[in-house]
């Protein structure tokens, strides 16, 4: 993946985030925390890419500036950001059961969009034949969930508690 693609990609993504925030009546401090729970997310993502490439799992190929990892972070902090404003809306009308659902979803969801992506743009990530890596990526998609979410709560409080930005629903 190049700087340009994955600037382009921060771009698309943060455009989606202030969709969501709209769409889920966001205040400012859920906000803070989702975008405080993705940048946690992101170090559990480099950390869990960093591992599956040195067991061999999947390669990812990273530009070869100097500063494309910091790019790289701050994009997938920006992808997950709005993950968990949706895991707050969740977690408010369905409790702890919605979550753990929105979680096995996001972990049978994720690995096949991942290989999808690997399959459509080679050059962004490859990943090893074998069970290994689907369960990694799976576990990595969990880890990603809960760990933001997590965080995003420290930050903004408990979901049933927060007020909604524009009246009750």
């Amino acid at each position: 993946m190049t700087t340009l693609q994955m600037l382009l990609l921060i771009g698309l993504y943060a455009v989606a985030l202030v969709v969501v925030i709209y769409f889920t009546r966001a205040t400012a401090r859920r906000v803070t925390g989702a975008l405080v729970g993705g940048a946690a997310a992101a170090l559990l993502a480099l950390g869990s890419i960093t591992l599956c490439e040195t067991l061999g799992w999947w390669q990812i190929p990273f530009a070869s500036t100097p500063y494309f990892a910091f790019i790289f972070y701050v994009g997938v902090a920006i992808t997950c950001s709005p993950i968990y404003l949706v895991t707050w809306r969740v977690a408010r009308r369905f409790g702890w059961r919605g979550l753990a659902v929105f979680v096995a979803i996001v972990a049978v969801v994720g690995p096949p969009r991942d290989y999808l992506y690997a399959a459509t743009f080679p050059k962004w990530m490859v990943f090893s034949p074998g069970v290994a890596p689907i369960l990694a990526d799976s576990a990595t998609y969990i880890g990603i969930v809960v760990v933001g979410h997590v965080v995003m709560r420290l930050v903004a409080g408990p979901a049933r508690e927060d007020r909604l930005a524009r009246g009750a629903a």
